[in-house]
């Protein structure tokens, strides 16, 4: 009925994703997934990829316009995103993967986890193109936690941006707004079972990040509270382990989304910059 957005589309030109279907590890569920290659994609192995990951977890991605990912695909990087157990858009199981073992899931950090690594392996498997030593991931509030987890079980990630993630969920019980509702997710409170939400939160195995790592947090982040950030960078800076932190004043966990327009526009220019100094070929460090 309009074509208020010709100018735009013909400056950026948008791409289209991929759609994928990949089996899960253990073969009992198909995961919904995308690919987005950059402008004159090749296919001599020369394109460092990044893995998003939705937040949520109860949440899922679609087919709809997703600026970020738009612009990391003109920034050069091949783009992938899934939607990986425990998210929405799926029957009952499917959401429920997730839960604690009181309800019958494997928790946080397992089949989710699980899920988008195969996706992941999927298209480094099967695609020409794909630089396998340079591959980030990423990831906002759950996708921050999951983002937070891949790298504490392996070092195959050769950068990761933690955005308003979590680290520690018994913080998260404490102080979030959504404290108190953790215990209907996990089965029992961080008071009665505190090595549960142990066993779920990266913080556990901090010890094991290795990978390079940009933590982006708002000051007024109310969903995920700023000291979950600073745990981990404190971690990991005791551990004197590559990381880095910007702190956003003035916002809150939707800065990605409706935040100030200013601090947006800082937001993605910093992954950029980020990934791009972690992601560069060899030959050119």
């Amino acid at each position: 009925m309009t074509d208020f957005g010709a100018r735009f589309t013909a400056e950026v030109r948008p791409r289209s994703p991929e759609p994928l279907t990949v089996p899960s590890r253990d073969g009992t569920v198909e995961i919904d997934a995308w690919m987005l290659t950059p402008p004159g994609f090749r296919s001599d192995g020369s394109h460092p990829v990044l893995l998003n990951i939705h937040g949520g977890p109860f949440n899922q991605y679609g087919t709809g316009f997703h600026e970020d990912f738009q612009i990391q695909a003109a920034a050069g990087y091949v783009v992938v995103w899934c939607n990986p157990r425990g998210g929405s858009g799926r029957e009952e199981r499917f959401a429920r993967a997730i839960t604690g073992p009181a309800f019958g899931g494997t928790g946080w950090g397992s089949v989710d986890h699980d899920d988008v690594i195969s996706v992941l392996d999927h298209v480094l498997d099967g695609r020409p193109g794909l630089d396998r030593d340079r591959v980030g991931v990423l990831g906002g509030s759950y996708g921050g936690y999951l983002a937070n987890w891949a790298i504490g079980q392996s070092d195959r990630f050769a950068a990761a941006c933690s955005e308003r993630g979590g680290s520690n969920l018994a913080t998260a019980e404490w102080a979030s707004d959504g404290a108190g509702t953790f215990r209907h997710t996990f089965g029992a409170s961080h008071l009665d079972d505190p090595r549960l939400y142990r066993a779920m939160s990266p913080i556990a195995h901090v010890q094991k990040i290795t990978t390079p790592l940009l933590i982006l947090h708002s000051d007024q982040d109310l969903r995920t509270p700023p000291a979950m950030a600073d745990e981990l960078f404190v971690a990991l800076r005791l551990l004197r382990r590559d990381v880095e932190m910007v702190r956003f004043p003035g916002e809150g966990h939707e800065l990605s989304r409706s935040g100030s327009p200013v601090h947006r526009r800082q937001r993605m220019e910093i992954l950029l910059d980020f990934f791009g100094r972690r992601l560069r070929p060899a030959h050119e460090v």
